[in-house]
């Protein structure tokens, strides 16, 4: 069972003396899944890999400081709400003071007590589920209960820069409910809701890994994330979606495509790289879904692999 699956939490442990690496260790190890990083640039990397849900982070450490790895943590759009906690054998208020000002939520002196340690650990946790739980809902589209715009722009991000560094591709379906204003028009807007409802449900279904992510990108439009699938990989599951609205049979009497609600996927594919931001890709499969609507929509087209 991978760290993400099994429940528990994953912390981040910074110090460049190991003994103390290994008395966190002993601390923690049977409650949370633990990375361990004796410098910042080390840290910084596994915190962009890992996205931790805590770091408990060492202040006096060569070439880059605590403060540094935090100011650098902070500005960083991913991983800034990740609750740091700094680890130092200084006591003093005024050290407090410039991690707190930077954003840590808490400090731990040294030697550990290890009761401690756990105990602080456990109310920042808390906290942190209680932040996350705000957090889902704020991100979640009120209409439909998938997520919205912003949490797909968060997903997007985080995925293109995890495909720089894994150098797999990454595919973008962008989706548009065909004629949606003349249904709209001839069913009613409370008819609109419930359909604007069943389709979002319905993209869950193709969508089986843990990895994909579907989302309402504003109207009647929606999106795919689909990390490590490439191009032919992506056209399937479009198919596979059109099938599952099909399946729906929602009378569409405007629709001059049939007799029932359709729509058109745009379908982009690319290996993502540090040349390009995630609007790359996006703009790819908003031009591809431009040409399905051209083509007389209830269709899939696919952008040709965008590549530098």
């Amino acid at each position: 069972m991978t760290p993400e699956h099994d429940g528990k939490l994953m912390i981040l442990l910074v110090d460049d003396a190991p003994t103390n690496i290994q008395m966190l260790n002993e601390t923690l190890k049977d409650g949370y899944h633990l990375f361990f990083a004796t410098n910042g640039r080390d840290a910084l990397r596994i915190a962009s890999e890992s996205v931790p849900d805590l770091i408990l982070l060492d202040v006096i450490m060569p070439d880059m400081d605590g403060y540094e790895v935090c100011r650098t943590l902070k500005t960083d759009p991913i991983l800034r709400n990740v609750p740091i906690i700094f680890i130092t054998a200084m006591n003093q208020q005024e050290d407090e003071a410039i991690g707190l000002e930077l954003g840590a939520v808490d400090y731990i002196t040294k030697p550990f007590n290890p009761t401690i340690v756990r105990l602080r650990i456990r109310n920042q946790i808390e906290l942190k589920r209680q932040r996350d739980m705000l957090a889902r809902l704020s991100h979640l589209d009120g209409l439909t209960g998938i997520p919205n715009r912003r949490a797909l722009d968060e997903a997007l991000e985080r995925e293109w820069r995890r495909g720089t560094r894994s150098l797999r591709p990454l595919s973008l379906l962008m989706m548009d409910i065909d004629h949606f204003k003349a249904y709209n028009d001839s069913c009613g807007h409370l008819a609109g809701d419930d359909c604007l409802r069943a389709v979002a449900q319905s993209l869950k279904v193709p969508l089986g890994r843990a990895a994909d992510f579907v989302g309402r990108y504003g109207g009647e439009e929606f999106l795919a994330v689909l990390p490590e699938t490439d191009q032919i990989g992506a056209q399937i599951v479009a198919s596979e979606i059109l099938e599952e609205i099909a399946r729906l049979a929602i009378p569409h009497p405007a629709s001059p495509l049939g007799k029932t609600v359709t729509a058109s996927i745009g379908v982009a594919t690319t290996i993502a790289d540090r040349e390009h931001e995630h609007s790359w890709l996006l703009q790819g499969a908003d031009s591809a879904l431009y040409q399905a609507k051209l083509e007389g929509r209830n269709r899939i087209v696919t952008a040709p692999l965008l590549s530098n």
